[in-house]
């Protein structure tokens, strides 16, 4: 897969996070505290900056009380070429 659509979409997820963590009325740190994860790492996520573990996701949505499909619900442009 084409790096630069991973990053991309790294960074849809994370603007993703945050804005489901800021509808909530969380902060970083009650976020990461409900994930049980570094607020650095939070952060990260929210940046694009780490690709996140499944079980990752699944914390996120528990801890913003959302179905984890709700953390993909972004707009981009599916690349089939970045799969070649």
């Amino acid at each position: 897969m084409n790096k630069k659509y991973k990053e991309e979409v790294l960074v849809l997820f994370g603007r993703r996070v945050a804005e489901l963590r800021l509808d909530k009325k969380l902060s970083l740190r009650e976020l990461a505290k409900e994930c049980d994860l570094d607020n650095s790492k939070i952060n990260k996520i929210e940046k694009g900056k780490i690709n996140v573990q499944f079980y990752t996701v699944l914390e996120l949505a528990g801890a913003l009380k959302v179905h984890p499909k709700e953390l993909f619900d972004f707009e981009h442009e599916w690349k089939e070429e970045a799969f070649m």
